[in-house]
C-alpha cells in the first residue's frame, strides 16, 4: 500500500535501499530512484511500463554535481543552466561513463535538470546519490500535478508519494540538446522557446521521433486521457457534430455556452498562458475521470507557452 507523507527521512530510506518514491517537482511529479541502482531504474520502467528505448531525466540539486556525470559542457549549455537552473529546463549533455547505459536508452548523452521544488531539492541534498525521475504516470497517460493523481495511479505498486503539493508550473521540463555544440529544442516544455532564444539565439526545432528518441516526450501519443480527445480551432462549430454525446471543454480564456457540454474549463480568464499551463494536466485528469464520450480542447495562440500546451493536445488526440 502506498503512502502519502512528508517524511523525507522515509523517501531516504527507501531510495537508500534500492526502491522508488515519488517526488514533487514544479513541473509535475517524478518516479524517483538511484541512477547506480539497476534495480531501482528497472522498477521505474516496470511500474510505469515504460519502453526501455525511452531514456530518463537525471536529477540532481547543484551545479558543481555536473562535472562528476558529463564530459562535454558546452558554453552555451552552461549559458542555459546559469539562467534557468534550479528550473523546468533539462539539457541532454555527453555523459561520463559512470552513467548507466539504462538511463540513457544506450545513448551517450544524459538528460540532467536542477528542479525547483523546496521538498525534493531537500531530499536530494541529503542523498549520496542523484535521482532519476521520469513523470510518475504510467507509459503514454497524464502527467501527475498531484499526489492524488500518482496515487491514483500506483497506489499498490510503488512504497511511498513525498508530498509537494499542487506542481506550480504543471508541465514538463523544456528538454535541450546539443549536435555539433549547436543546440536543439527536443520537447517543449515549461520554459518557452522564446525564453531560451533570449539566452542563446536561435535555436532548432527536432521534438518527433518514434523509434530512438533523444529525449522524453517525443513520441506522437503520449501524455493522453484515456477519452477520446479532439484539439480543434472552433469548439462551437466541432461539437454540433455530437449533440447526444456526454462532452468536456477546455477553453484558453473565453466561456462559451452551449446546452449539452457536461463540462466545460476555462483555464485563465486573464489570457494567463502560465496559469494556463499549470491547470492544463490537472484539467485533463478531472476530465478524464467523468465517464465523457469525448474531450474537445481549443487551440490555444501559437506563442510562448501556447506552443506547448499545444503540444502537450497534439499528442494527447494521437
Amino acid at each position: 500500500m502506498t503512502i502519502i507523507s512528508n517524511d523525507i527521512a522515509k523517501a531516504i530510506e527507501i531510495l537508500n535501499n534500492e526502491d522508488v518514491v515519488a517526488i514533487p517537482t514544479e513541473t509535475v511529479y517524478g518516479l524517483a530512484g538511484n541512477i547506480y541502482s539497476e534495480k531501482a531504474i528497472r522498477k521505474i520502467f516496470e511500474v510505469k511500463q515504460r519502453p526501455f528505448f525511452n531514456p530518463l531525466i537525471v536529477h540532481i540539486h547543484t551545479l558543481e554535481h555536473i562535472e562528476e556525470l558529463v564530459s562535454e559542457f558546452p558554453a552555451k549549455a552552461r549559458k542555459l543552466a546559469a539562467t534557468f537552473w534550479p528550473g523546468s529546463l533539462t539539457l541532454i549533455l555527453k555523459k561520463k561513463s559512470n552513467i548507466p547505459d539504462l538511463i540513457t536508452a544506450g545513448k551517450d548523452a544524459v538528460a540532467i535538470r536542477i528542479p525547483n521544488h523546496p521538498v525534493t531539492l531537500s531530499l536530494l541534498k541529503k542523498l549520496s546519490f542523484p535521482v532519476a525521475a521520469p513523470s510518475a504516470n504510467p507509459f503514454n497517460r497524464i502527467s501527475p500535478t498531484s499526489s492524488l493523481h500518482v496515487e491514483h495511479y500506483f497506489k499498490e505498486t510503488i512504497p511511498m508519494i513525498l508530498e509537494g503539493g499542487e506542481c506550480e508550473n504543471g508541465i514538463e521540463s523544456t528538454i535541450i540538446g546539443f549536435e555539433n555544440n549547436e543546440p536543439v529544442l527536443y520537447r517543449l516544455g515549461a520554459i518557452s522557446i522564446e525564453e531560451i532564444e533570449n539566452v542563446i539565439g536561435e535555436i532548432k526545432i527536432k521534438n518527433k521521433n518514434e523509434k530512438a528518441p533523444s529525449a522524453p516526450g517525443m513520441l506522437a501519443r503520449h501524455y493522453a486521457p484515456r477519452t477520446k480527445t479532439y484539439l480543434v480551432d472552433d469548439v462551437e462549430t466541432f461539437i454540433k457534430n455530437f449533440k447526444n454525446k456526454r462532452i468536456g471543454v477546455i477553453k484558453f480564456s473565453v466561456e462559451i455556452k452551449c446546452s449539452h457540454i457536461e463540462y466545460l474549463e476555462v483555464l485563465s480568464k486573464s489570457g494567463d498562458l502560465k496559469e494556463a499551463a499549470s491547470k492544463l494536466y490537472n484539467t485533463l485528469h478531472k476530465l478524464d475521470n467523468l465517464n465523457l464520450d469525448l474531450i474537445v480542447a481549443e487551440i490555444f495562440p501559437d506563442f510562448g507557452l501556447g506552443k506547448s500546451i499545444n503540444d502537450r493536445l497534439e499528442r494527447a488526440t494521437k
